[in-house]
């Protein structure tokens, strides 16, 4: 075997890097720190970006990778794999230790300051994804059947298709605010397109543990890397791979917002809009809002950070506000844990001045105020928390009325139903409570990726209706085009969900 690809060492206690050749433990390393006693958790190797786009340009072939297995074997390699994910104990280390699935969650809560509750929910939606990766398939590719799209020529109802790849290898940086952002990158392996993984600092065990549950149940072990980095990492890995999956803020969508080969998963500002014909009663949908604001911790681009209503604005603040206060910090281990912490305090606190500043600018208040005791960022047992809060703005204009912040955070407002498609705009996810005929047909017509008319949660996601981009279109490329398949994306109107 080449030096170059060769183990530095066997040591326990060392997550490694997984290369065409196999695990390697780096010269170099990072030791996430327990968020409350500070204590290591593991020690991760960290790949340079010179190492990074050598591999990139070395990786071997889609046709060497999945020689034998067509697409209904890695559906089925995916469907054996959400069980070893939740349930085995699976290799770590550089020294192929195992870790438990209790293990993996007490780790990751650990390393995230995410309660373990909220890490086995995402545990859930990892697993659930990889269960149903044959009707995610269907719903990507409008249930075309396999064959006709898994070769490089292939035939559908007597008509002739031929897709290509629009690259090597995908390659994916992930974020660090929940675990449960995995599941968008697994449909590619099922497409048979090796993945190319560079983890959040502070979640390095989710996609790791993936992998591993993947390899067990017959994955080929060259069609996923894993490449723990820094910045300059994760930039060689977008500099090296042919598509990229990147997750950002608003400045990282801007950066790359002009690259056809990179999809931004950037902030949702997600939404939910109580028509005119439903403000009246706003009383019954309390509890749909409440859970797409808080659900996940709020750490979700899914989650609404703005309800927006035609009348009742001040009630309907009050009583999210008063609602939502019941979250509060829990022991990471608590089972009613709904509340993640902050790795780093100084991100809850330079939230807490954002906010802060925002409100002393006028037009806006702080409604979850009366309904807690001191100010919004609080220290609980070494763990820096923000609690929930609503703030109830005048205009749609104001500095706070569409921010997404990583806690349970919303603004509500009161405008005229005609601004309503406008605010709309470039939103992720639309919960639209009404029967307006006029008002559904204006929002069909923005910018957004799924639109869900009735009092369903933001968050409630069917993977058989693509809400992020889609997959397929992003990887592959019909030859000759045709029209529903040219790498075109799909219209508001066919990912709208139904109540």
């Amino acid at each position: 075997m080449n030096a170059e690809f060769s183990n530095i060492g066997q040591e326990a206690g060392i997550m490694p890097l997984l290369r065409p050749s196999g695990p390697y433990v780096a010269s170099d390393e990072t030791v996430p720190l327990h968020v409350q006693s500070g204590e290591p958790l593991a020690r991760i190797s960290r790949a340079n970006a010179g190492l990074i786009k050598r591999d990139a340009a070395r990786w071997p072939s889609r046709e060497q990778i999945f020689q034998g297995l067509d697409t209904n074997a890695m559906v089925a390699i995916c469907g054996k794999a959400a069980r070893i994910f939740l349930e085995d104990d699976l290799p770590w280390d550089a020294a192929e230790s195992v870790m438990s699935f209790e293990k993996y969650v007490a780790t990751l809560s650990g390393s995230t300051g995410m309660p373990q509750a909220l890490c086995r929910a995402n545990a859930g939606k990892i697993a659930h994804a990889l269960g149903a990766m044959s009707e995610i398939l269907d719903g990507l590719t409008r249930n075309m059947p396999h064959k006709a799209w898994e070769s490089v020529c292939g035939e559908n109802g007597g008509r002739l298709y031929a897709f290509a790849p629009r690259g090597r290898q995908l390659g994916v940086v992930l974020p660090s605010n929940s675990p449960g952002v995995n599941s968008i990158w697994l449909p590619a392996l099922a497409m048979r397109f090796p993945v190319l993984l560079k983890p959040g600092r502070e979640d390095p065990f989710t996609p790791q543990r993936i992998a591993q549950a993947l390899f067990a149940a017959g994955c080929p072990r060259t069609a996923i890397g894993f490449y723990p980095s820094d910045h300059e990492g994760g930039a060689a890995l977008i500099d090296a791979c042919d598509r990229v999956i990147l997750f950002g803020d608003q400045s990282v969508a801007d950066r790359y917002a002009n690259d056809p080969k990179v999809e931004v998963h950037g902030p949702g500002r997600s939404k939910i809009l109580i028509g005119p014909d439903m403000a009246d009663r706003w009383e019954e949908f309390v509890d749909v809002i409440a859970e797409s604001i808080s659900s996940n911790g709020g750490r979700s681009c899914v989650n609404a950070s703005s309800v927006i209503t035609t009348a009742h604005g001040d009630a309907l603040a009050d009583a999210l506000a008063k609602k939502l206060a019941n979250i509060t910090p829990k022991p990471l281990d608590a089972a009613d844990g709904l509340l993640s912490g902050f790795v780093a305090p100084r991100m809850a606190e330079w939230t807490d001045v954002n906010i802060t500043e925002g409100l002393a600018s006028g037009g806006a208040r702080d409604v979850s105020a009366a309904y807690r005791s001191g100010g919004r960022l609080v220290v609980c047992d070494g763990i820096t928390y923000l609690l929930p809060s609503i703030v109830r703005c005048e205009a749609e204009t104001h500095a706070l009325a569409n921010r997404e912040f990583l806690f349970p955070y919303a603004s509500v407002l009161e405008m005229p139903v005609e601004s309503f498609a406008a605010c709309a705009n470039e939103s992720l996810v639309i919960t639209a409570i009404t029967r307006d005929k006029k008002l559904i047909e204006a929002l069909a017509c923005v910018s957004l990726q799924r639109l869900n008319l009735g009092p369903l949660p933001t968050t409630r996601i069917d993977w058989t209706q693509p809400h992020e981009g889609n997959l397929f279109e992003f990887l592959l490329i019909a030859v000759p085009s045709q029209p529903a398949m040219a790498g075109v994306r799909s219209k508001p109107h066919e990912r709208i969900a139904v109540v």
